[in-house]
């Protein structure tokens, strides 16, 4: 009777897999949640609850088609996956210019950091660093969220023309959380106060209860880019940071746009861009107005 209770529960457990082979490679991608997530063979099958040796034969796929790339460290996501949903050839470029940033910002700091682009009304995640805290903040790369509602999204919305923002986002503001802003109007003077503060953003609680997070916009020469954020939980001191999110941004800002600073000298009205050099009295002002800020 052992052996026959032990060959069904096997069977069960064969009958409840995902039955197509899409639905298991799916699985297996969704297990990375970041560009720089590693993953072994074992965190992979346990990640899945696949069979070893499925896993093994699907990731050996996925690998020779460029969706994943392997190293002697483990499993990590490819070309190929890193290019799904960005429908934009320059989301690679932001990407590859902001990688080595976003390593740093999360090495100096220890806190999950993210980079988005605005699409829509939405923000959409094209990478997410955060080693093993990454798990503990609900985002992953490929996902969206609400733009009125995230600390990256005010960020980008901020450098865009008022109507602009209103065709955007005027009939989508609602609330997620009793702290998310729940119309246009309040949306506007939130980033008027971006504005104030040189284009840093803050949120807490807003997307998530437990998360707050502060970030600042990639910027170009037509404007806004993508966005780069820090993330903690809501007891975090944003503040402290806040000055790591805007330089960082700053650099790569540089790193797409080389000549950026040249053009700021030739014409300040029409790129909108914050000076290059922070001195300390301005980092101070600018903490102080987000300590100041009512959405803190």
């Amino acid at each position: 009777m052992t052996a026959l209770s032990e060959f069904g529960q096997a069977a069960s457990a064969r009958r409840e897999l995902p039955p197509s082979m899409v639905e298991r490679m799916t699985l297996i991608i969704d297990a990375f949640d970041g560009r720089f997530t590693q993953l072994t063979l074992e965190d992979v099958a346990r990640c899945t609850h696949l069979p070893r040796s499925t896993a093994h034969r699907i990731l050996d796929q996925l690998v020779r088609l460029n969706w994943l790339e392997h190293s002697s460290f483990g499993y990590s996501l490819g070309k190929r996956a890193l290019g799904i949903g960005g429908g934009d050839g320059s989301h690679g470029e932001i990407r590859e210019a902001a990688a080595p940033l976003l390593h740093d910002l999360q090495m100096r700091t220890r806190m999950v950091v993210h980079l988005a682009v605005l699409d829509g009304s939405e923000v959409f995640y094209l990478d997410k660093a955060g080693g093993r805290f990454a798990l503990s903040v609900p985002s992953r790369v490929g996902g969206r969220a609400p733009a009125h509602s995230t600390a990256l999204g005010k960020a980008i919305l901020a450098w865009l023309e008022p109507e602009r923002v209103d065709e955007l986002v005027g009939g989508k503001v609602s609330r997620l959380t009793s702290r998310t802003i729940g119309d246009i109007g309040t949306l506007h003077q939130e980033l008027n106060r971006v504005r104030q503060r040189q284009g840093l953003a803050y949120e807490r609680g807003e997307n998530v209860p437990s998360i707050s997070c502060a970030a600042a916009a990639i910027r170009g020469h037509e404007g806004p880019v993508a966005s780069i954020s820090l993330v903690g939980d809501t007891r975090t001191p944003l503040e402290n940071v806040a000055p790591l999110v805007v330089d960082a941004a700053r650099q790569a800002s540089l790193a797409l746009f080389p000549d950026l600073d040249s053009q700021r000298g030739r014409s300040r009205q029409a790129v909108r861009v914050p000076d290059r050099n922070w001195s300390a009295e301005t980092m101070n002002r600018l903490l102080t107005m987000g300590g100041n800020d009512g959405w803190l």
